[in-house]
């Protein structure tokens, strides 16, 4: 676990880089909200504004991104861009790295000499480069929790700057990534030190491509139409950190942002599902166990996980008759073999037990199940072969209309059961500003 002197020392540089322009208004959020819209791409895009003056920028969601980056090559356009020179607090506070950058072209976002550097990752198509470290505003709205209230600025939010070909297998009108992980200038980590409320931030996907879901950051209330308070609904269990990083470049001895759980074992219909339990723990070398992506829009499974879920699965409809399979899914039913409840489809229910076989996570039709057509409904799992980083990746379908809530103070996962039993989705938070 990361320790706290290393937070105390993140937060207290970021105190100071924000303070000026908190002591410039009275008023201080206590929760910041996002909308977050499901793309026809499976991709989870937000949107902030940044700069001056003031531009939409759309950001590609990364659950446990180290940070925001955007591509600077293209339009980037600001009167407040501010490079991070070397050995200033904002390069101590975005990397352990004390090298300088230097460009051999005109100075220009993106482009200056004597910076720090990061690596911005396109984790859509696992896709890296070098980038500069900078500051500029970015503005949110911040919500009462029932709706968006006043926009608030950041003048000196840290980002990186990637390049335009990073961009590519990103969503149309994307210019960069939105990261959310455990380090010192993710989007929850700047926004907490920015207004001094708790490192804590919450995530709710909506399934549908035409009404958005939300996240917040800070603290709650978590109200949804109609009139359903999501507060006091968590299930908690323990965040985990990996220690060796996951990112796509990294340094020796640099651990994970990522968010890892503790799962157990996997129970189909109430019968155990045979697995190779070692998988399930992060050895030495920071291989195994389970975390949670926005970036997989299914979950992922190490192949002997895999094949023994799918057993256990179609043992329990083996007299449901299967389908031709539909890329990137293997068992495929015919939508009509299965009632409609308000749960989802009819089908076997998959629990994840966490830490104890009273703390379970399921996963009911709506989730498990994919309707790829009008026609037909597969198991929407995906096997990642034998040789995997991570053995279960919870993909962002498996989480979708359920709300999560991540706590780095006290590094626990609070989660609720599907929305759908609430009579509500994540498509419900009420975005019809209430400026106050």
């Amino acid at each position: 676990m990361a320790s706290s002197t290393s937070f105390s020392f993140f937060s207290s540089i970021l105190f100071l880089l924000f303070s000026i322009s908190i002591a410039a208004t009275s008023f201080r959020p206590k929760s910041l909200v996002l909308p977050v819209t499901k793309h026809p791409s499976l991709q989870y895009i937000t949107e902030v504004h940044q700069r001056t003056p003031l531009v939409p920028v759309k950001l590609t969601v990364d659950l446990g991104g180290q940070f925001m980056w955007v591509d600077c090559d293209r339009d980037y356009v600001s009167s407040s861009y501010k490079p991070a020179r070397c050995r200033s607090a904002q390069c101590s506070l975005a990397s352990k790295s004390s090298s300088c950058g230097q460009c051999f072209s005109p100075p220009r976002p993106g482009c200056n000499n004597d910076t720090c550097g990061l690596f911005p990752s396109n984790t859509i198509i696992r896709l890296s480069t070098s980038g500069e470290v900078a500051s500029d505003v970015v503005s949110v709205s911040s919500t009462n929790g029932f709706n968006p209230t006043r926009a608030v600025s950041i003048p000196n939010f840290l980002f990186v700057c990637g390049s335009t070909f990073l961009l590519e297998g990103l969503a149309p009108g994307v210019t960069g990534m939105a990261g959310f992980g455990r380090n010192g200038i993710s989007l929850p980590s700047q926004f907490a030190a920015a207004f001094s409320f708790n490192r804590k931030f919450a995530v709710c996907l909506s399934g549908s491509t035409r009404s958005p879901g939300v996240i917040f950051s800070g603290n709650g209330p978590y109200h949804f139409l109609p009139n359903i308070d999501l507060t006091n609904s968590f299930t908690y269990t323990p965040l985990f950190i990996n220690p060796v990083s996951t990112a796509g470049v990294s340094s020796a001895g640099e651990k994970s942002t990522e968010y890892f759980i503790g799962v157990t074992s996997i129970v189909v219909n109430s019968k155990p599902v045979p697995l190779n339990t070692t998988l399930l723990k992060i050895d030495s070398n920071g291989n195994g166990g389970t975390k949670i992506s926005t970036v997989n829009p299914f979950t992922v499974l190490e192949s002997s996980i895999y094949k023994a879920l799918v057993k256990a699965f179609t043992t329990e409809v083996s007299k449901v008759p299967r389908v031709a399979a539909v890329a990137p899914f293997e068992v495929c039913y015919n939508s009509k073999s299965f009632p409609s409840t308000r749960l989802g489809a009819g089908v076997p229910t998959i629990d994840l037990v966490l830490q104890n076989k009273k703390v379970i996570w399921s996963i009911f039709g709506a989730n498990s199940m994919v309707q790829v057509n009008d026609d037909v409904l597969c198991l929407g799992f995906v096997d990642g072969g034998v040789d995997v980083r991570t053995a279960i990746v919870i993909g962002a379908h498996q989480i979708e209309d359920k709300l999560l809530e991540f706590d780095l103070a006290t590094s626990r996962l609070g989660f609720t059961p599907t929305l759908l039993g609430r009579m509500t989705t994540c498509a419900n938070f009420n975005f019809t500003s209430n400026a106050s």
